[in-house]
């Protein structure tokens, strides 16, 4: 699938101007002056705000700041971001965190605001083998894990049963090679949480949108996901959009062997075909056809892995 005919990585983002203005009060009281100037910044897929904000002193920060309408699953994804970017050590690639607070049902978090781009869309390969290496010497670095945090079995243990979940529901429209190998991918599924078990902290929930690269450092943002699990999880779950994007065939950049890997393959790829069927959640109207066109490309470097016919 190429980069012209997949979804984006976006959402529909709150403007500056419609954030709780008791939150932009405090966050301009933080930065110690009035916002002059507001960017939102696009990619990802919560309804919330996501600014470059510049104050009459000159002061700078990227904020981002959500509140109980139209999703509440988001609220709770912020007060975990909090919680996790808070205990970041400085080892950890990510902006640093400046200050967060919970206001009327609002969770504002305020980081420092790194001039940097995305990875440019298709993928270009010097870029991609970039991130690819920062990624590997950031679970390197990060094992064992520097902060407490949950592991990945826990974390996504609802997300991860899509196959087993497709056994008992409506399969129409399923991919012919999924619905004749279901049972035995459901098999497969039900063993991920003891395969990608580890010490590693990992971000789980890498794409390129979710990459800043700024000179010569690459920074890795938005952990609300964070959990343990093995080192190369990170990697496994950003591929599907790698290829999606542009990039090359998963299994020219990652050729880890090994039942444990198929396990975790078999459960995003159940994630995201399933997740893919079901409604629009409030507030996130894209995110069903970019899980789509994930799906595409896990199922099909799932097949290849397993090599059934």
């Amino acid at each position: 699938m190429s980069v012209e005919t997949s979804p984006p990585a976006s959402g529909t983002r709150v403007p500056w101007d419609q954030v709780h203005p008791p939150v932009r009060a405090a966050v301009e009281e933080f930065l110690g002056g009035r916002v002059v100037a507001a960017a939102t910044q696009p990619g990802g897929f919560s309804p919330a705000a996501a600014v470059r904000l510049r104050t009459e002193g000159g002061g700078r920060a990227f904020v981002k700041a959500v509140g109980p309408e139209p999703n509440p699953d988001s609220v709770r994804l912020y007060q975990a971001e909090l919680r996790i970017a808070a205990a970041l050590p400085e080892s950890v690639p990510a902006p640093r965190l400046l200050t967060g607070f919970e206001l009327d049902g609002w969770v504002a978090l305020v980081f420092e605001d790194v001039e940097g781009a995305h990875p440019e869309l298709p993928w270009r390969r010097d870029q991609l083998d970039r991130v690819l290496a920062a990624v590997k010497e950031m679970s390197a670095a990060l094992t064992p894990s520097p902060i407490d945090v949950p592991a990945v079995g826990e974390v996504f243990h609802e997300e991860f049963q899509g196959w087993r979940r497709l056994l008992t529901e409506d399969t129409t429209g399923l991919d012919p090679w999924a619905l004749r190998h279901l049972g035995e991918l459901a098999g497969l599924e039900s063993g991920w949480a003891a395969a990608a078990a580890g010490d590693t902290l990992v971000h789980a929930d890498l794409r390129a949108d979710n990459i800043l690269l700024a000179g010569d450092r690459v920074y890795v943002v938005d952990w609300p996901w964070a959990c343990l699990g093995a080192p190369w999880f990170d990697v496994v779950g950003m591929l599907p959009s790698v290829g999606m994007q542009g990039g090359p065939a998963a299994e020219e950049l990652f050729d880890l062997p090994g039942e444990k890997v198929t396990r975790v393959l078999a459960a995003l790829t159940g994630f995201f075909v399933r997740q893919s069927r079901q409604p629009a959640p409030p507030g996130l109207p894209t995110v069903r056809a970019f899980q789509r066109a994930q799906g595409v490309v896990a199922l099909g470097w799932l097949r290849r892995r397993t090599g059934w016919v």
